[in-house]
């Protein structure tokens, strides 16, 4: 895994430089968020930074951890259907001791695409910058799960985009929380389709086993 992500080719990085000045500021922390479509190149792009990220307690999850290990990251487990509440209360104090946190938005199990609330929470209660990562490359292989998941080709070309940060307030609760929840979604929906755009038509979004139902777009 690890030799086929280091003979891929970075060839744009949009919003690098926000997300640094945005990292700055915080002291060096952040809270990076992502589509758990994208995850597999950013164990390698995000693992020197060794971050800290949420990893669900299920077998699967558990290939996953050591993966990421791997590659330098350090893991909390935990996901939305499991053990969730306990590792985003660890995560959140390393977050606070100066650690950069990681959140697959969409969690283990989706759906697709729609973020859940656990990252705009963990940046609310941390006080650190919300940064939207994605990635997109000219040849992936897209494989049969609920989110189609993309992992990159030998020697394919990559696209990175950071969103604008998100700064989330303390005093969001309710009503509040939701429009950044729903501003962080619509980030990363619009960082994955500039990614994927960057090189072509836009990848699918989620695996489809309903007649009459697309495959990109929201629902």
């Amino acid at each position: 895994m690890r030799f086929l992500m280091f003979t891929c080719r970075i060839v744009r990085v949009v919003g690098e430089e926000e997300e640094r000045d945005a990292v700055a500021l915080s002291g060096g922390r952040a809270v990076y968020a992502t589509w758990h479509q994208r995850i597999s190149f950013l164990f390698t792009y995000l693992g020197p930074r060794h971050a800290t990220t949420m990893i669900s307690q299920s077998r699967d999850g558990e290939y996953a951890a050591r993966l990421a290990k791997w590659h330098g990251f350090k893991t909390v487990r935990g996901s939305s259907t499991r053990g969730g509440f306990t590792a985003l209360k660890e995560l959140t104090k390393r977050v606070k001791k100066g650690e950069i946190g990681g959140i697959m938005a969409d969690g283990p199990l989706g759906p697709a695409r729609v973020a859940k609330t656990g990252s705009v929470i963990l940046a609310r209660d941390t006080g650190a910058p919300l940064i939207c990562i994605l990635w997109g490359a000219d040849r992936c292989w897209t494989l049969s799960t609920w989110d189609r998941n993309l992992v990159p080709m030998p020697f394919a070309r990559v696209a990175i985009y950071y969103s604008k940060p998100i700064w989330v307030p303390k005093s969001a609760h309710g009503e509040e929380l939701e429009s950044y929840r729903n501003l962080l979604e619509k980030s990363l929906n619009h960082g994955a389709r500039w990614c994927d755009e960057y090189f072509g038509p836009e990848r699918p979004w989620r695996k489809v086993n309903e007649e009459g139902v697309s495959e990109v777009g929201p629902l």
